[in-house]
Parts: C-alpha cells; structure tokens; sequence
C-alpha cells in the first residue's frame, strides 16, 4: 500500500463524517441515521458510488435543510470528500464507506428520501449485467430504503446506460419514469442537477458530450 493510501486512511479513521468498518455506527447505524449520525430529523438523501463526493457535498450546500450520505468502497475518494465537507462546514455531509451491494446492513425500509447514482461504470458487457447499478436486483434495493413517494435520479453519459436504466425502471413495478431527457444542458430539465456536476462531468461537456438525466418516482 502507497504512503498516500495509508494517509487517507488514517485520515478516514479519525474523521468524524466519516463511517467504515471498525467505527461502532458501522454496526449500529441502520435506521438511526438522522439520530445517531445528523442528530435531526430532515430527509437523508444517499449518493451512490459517490467518488470524492462532488454530488453529495454540491448539494449539501445548496440544501442546508437535508442530509447527505455518500456512499463508496473507496477509502482514499471516500477521505478527499470528507476533507472538503469539513473544511466547508457541511455537518450535513457525511460519507459511508462499503460496498452498495451490502446497502441493506446500513439502510432501512424507507429510510431515505433520495437516492442519486452519478456517472456510475455502465458495464456494457452482457456477463457484467449484475454489475449494473440500475439492473433490477438493485433497484429492488433501492426502492426498499425510498420513502413511498421519493425519487431515484441518475445521471450519466452512456447513451447505453441510459436505454438500459430507462427499460429497467420502466419494468420494475416499483418505480415510475417521471421525466428523462438525453441532453439535460439543452433541455427544461436543466435545473434538476442544481448546477451541480463532478469534476469529468465537467470535462465530458466541454468535450460536447451530452449527459442523460432520468427521475423516477417510487410507487
């Protein structure tokens, strides 16, 4: 392991905005986010495969009013974020560290009132399809820990991510499609990010990629 890796997780170790495996909310904080964690009662919205963060900690500033989980496996993203929260003041930004397909150890039914999933990998190929975060064992998941009424949005660059996630919503019986849009920068749909984006997010459009947007509402 580099000198830089084992910095970042020191750092993750005593951070406060930050839960992984040896802290005791590891084990303890299912259903007692907003009490053991935020220490208030508003909505908690999760981020997937959060990276550094970018989205968690965009809107945590534009919404002083929720909570914020990003959630990664990676340690060393998972510290950079947590850096910045702290260093902006953001007691609303807070950061998990595990692997989403053991999301039900942390999450309980209709704990959160969003779920974000912002440029996850598409896995294109056919044998990675359950490696997809939007094929329909996830989102089966996802609906669990969504409040009746809340929203799931994804954002992503992958025009096949984009169809795929669209048919699977669509199939799922638990969630409906409610705007969707191919180009979200040319669209009316543009104020539903919140003038938030990651940092290849950023590069992806000036390059003149376009950026999907899906919102769907839980059933």
């Amino acid at each position: 392991m580099t000198r830089r890796k084992m910095h970042y997780y020191r750092f993750n170790g005593d951070a406060e905005n930050v839960i992984e495996a040896g802290k005791p909310l590891y084990s303890q904080i299912r259903g007692n986010w907003n009490e053991s964690f935020f220490n208030n009662p508003n909505p908690i919205i999760l981020e997937l495969a959060c990276g550094k963060g970018e989205y968690s900690i965009g809107l945590g500033k534009v919404f002083s009013d929720k909570n914020f989980i990003g959630m990664d496996i990676k340690g060393d993203r998972i510290a950079r974020g947590s850096a910045v929260a702290s260093e902006m003041g953001l007691s609303n930004v807070g950061f998990l560290r595990a692997g989403i397909r053991y999301a039900r150890e942390f999450f309980e039914q209709h704990e959160l009132s969003e779920i974000w999933l912002v440029h996850p990998d598409p896995q294109v190929r056919d044998r990675d399809e359950n490696k997809r975060l939007t094929n329909p064992d996830f989102l089966n998941m996802y609906a669990d820990f969504i409040r009746p009424g809340g929203m799931f949005h994804l954002k992503t660059d992958s025009d096949f991510l984009y169809d795929y996630s669209l048919d699977m919503l669509g199939k799922s019986g638990r969630f409906c499609v409610v705007e969707h849009t191919a180009d979200l920068y040319q669209s009316h749909l543009v104020g539903e990010h919140h003038g938030v984006q990651t940092h290849y997010e950023h590069i992806f459009t000036k390059k003149g990629y376009s950026i999907k947007y899906i919102k769907a509402k839980l059933l």
